[in-house]
């Protein structure tokens, strides 16, 4: 201690008296309400002779009605023994320090305002005891409602995601079908369910066990294949491998996922059904031959987005690959515009087929071909989906449309230029056509007297003679005309 200076006792100053004893009564008034969010002037009897509130909500709150009452009236039951032991201790300015009591006090509309209290005892000849100073513990109390109501929320997310985990690790361990989970790639082997080790043996159960260790060496391009689209395009369609050793043949299916910032792969292992074992020869052709048809073939779900296409839809789109046409929808490629695809669609969905629908199929670095597409719809089965078959009507047209000059003898037979050519070359070629078969008319109804022809027309001879030219029934010059 430095000399001359008195020992401090915890909870009181060192020399109040010459620095205080001038202050006046309003001065002393100030002080203690600002030291306090309430402040209580008591009796001997415990009576509210005086009081001042720090703030308006107080005011509001019908706090002024506690004077002249009983300091243990106006608190609730549960508050009243505090009340009576603060009022009997005086504050207790130990030298543990100045005693504060949580008391909930009563409010005018029935709700409790929290507020903590010191009792300091004042020796007054004018019958004053003690003084309550108390701070308002609303904000501590929201700020403890909030925490408890995390924690509690917390905990109660702890244990949902607990009982989940727990639901799925014994669906995890009691799964019939192989399920292994890798880090990385299929050569760090995270977690195996008892299906896996019991099918690839307890190899897999080594320390620097890869899954191709456990594959036929003919089925691991197969699988680095999958891998590889799988990280491009994040899916894949199965493979099938064969196991060392027993050489049975299985299906893998994988699919990703990240967790904590690391990448794992889900591998299944599946064995195909009898069905795709003993799958006919006959049939395995069939598809072998649809997938080298000349024709496009295209099958998609009933929205009409791509699950699979064979090489000759490849090459009218100009894609390299399944994977750019696959979860695409078919009208990014078919119909003129979206009207085309939404009719075709809406009539499969009504009738089932559709035949011989001419739209226009538009490649991927702006090819376009004149195509004709017939469709059928497979409602029946775990996944009911559409069948198309498009053909490239380019050659066609060419020949029958323009080289052959031939008129539509029927209404059915005009409509089918409808959406082959466009409106006015449909009335050209008709034009052209009815042109020449009745001047080949009047011709043979003449005898091929050309005069008499032009006059049956009611053409001049050198208007005859320049459409007979036009449609290739002579060859000459003008000179022919005279």
């Amino acid at each position: 201690m430095t000399q001359g200076i008195p020992a401090m006792v915890k909870g009181q100053f060192l020399n109040p008296a010459p620095l205080l004893a001038d202050m006046s009564g309003d001065a002393v008034a100030d002080l203690i309400t600002a030291a306090a969010d309430v402040v209580l002037i008591l009796d001997h009897d415990g009576i509210i002779r005086d009081m001042a509130l720090g703030s308006e909500d107080m005011l509001e709150s019908g706090c002024q009605q506690w004077l002249g009452k009983s300091w243990a009236q106006t608190v609730t039951i549960e508050s009243q023994p505090k009340i009576e032991a603060l009022l009997k201790t005086q504050g207790a300015l130990t030298n543990d320090g100045v005693r504060w009591r949580q008391v909930n006090q009563l409010l005018t509309d029935g709700a409790d305002l929290p507020i903590a209290y010191s009792v300091a005892p004042i020796r007054s000849d004018r019958g004053i005891s003690s003084v309550a100073f108390g701070r308002d513990l609303r904000p501590q109390v929201v700020l403890q409602q909030r925490l408890v109501t995390a924690q509690q929320t917390m905990e109660r997310d702890y244990w949902r995601l607990r009982q989940i985990e727990t639901r799925y690790r014994l669906l995890f361990q009691m799964a019939s079908e192989p399920v292994l989970i890798f880090e990385g790639g299929l050569d760090k082997l995270e977690e195996a369910n008892p299906a896996a080790y019991e099918l690839l043996g307890d190899g897999a159960r080594q320390h620097g066990w890869s899954l191709a260790d456990s594959l036929h060496p003919d089925s691991l391009q197969d699988v680095q294949t999958m891998m590889e689209r799988l990280r491009a395009t994040g899916r894949s369609e199965p493979c099938q491998v064969r196991l060392v050793g027993s050489g049975e043949l299985m299906f893998l299916a994988a699919t990703q996922f990240r967790q904590d910032n690391r990448l794992f792969f889900l591998v299944r292992v599946t064995r195909p059904e009898a069905a795709e074992l003993n799958m006919p020869a006959a049939r395995q052709q069939l598809m072998h031959v649809m997938e080298s048809a000349p024709d496009a073939l295209v099958v998609t779900d009933t929205d009409g987005r791509i699950l699979s296409v064979n090489r000759a839809f490849l090459d009218l789109g100009q894609l390299s690959t399944e994977e750019q046409a696959r979860g695409e929808l078919l009208d990014r490629w078919l119909g003129r515009t979206g009207v085309d695809f939404r009719v075709l669609l809406s009539n499969l969905r009504q009738h089932g087929t559709v035949r011989l629908f001419a739209t226009q199929l538009r490649g991927e670095y702006g090819s376009h071909s004149e195509v004709e597409v017939s469709a059928v719809s497979v409602m029946g089965g775990a996944h009911p989906c559409l069948g198309f078959t498009i053909r490239d009507m380019g050659r066609r047209l060419s020949t029958d449309l323009r080289a052959t000059k031939e008129l539509p003898r029927s209404a059915s037979q005009m409509t089918e230029l409808v959406g082959r050519l466009p409106l006015k070359d449909i009335v050209r070629e008709t034009t052209d056509l009815i042109e020449q078969l009745c001047i080949e008319a009047a011709l043979e109804l003449t005898g091929d007297n050309r005069a008499s022809a032009a006059e049956m027309l009611g053409l001049s001879r050198q208007s005859l003679y320049i459409k007979l030219r036009r449609f290739g029934i002579i060859e000459g010059s003008s000179d022919d005309v005279h």
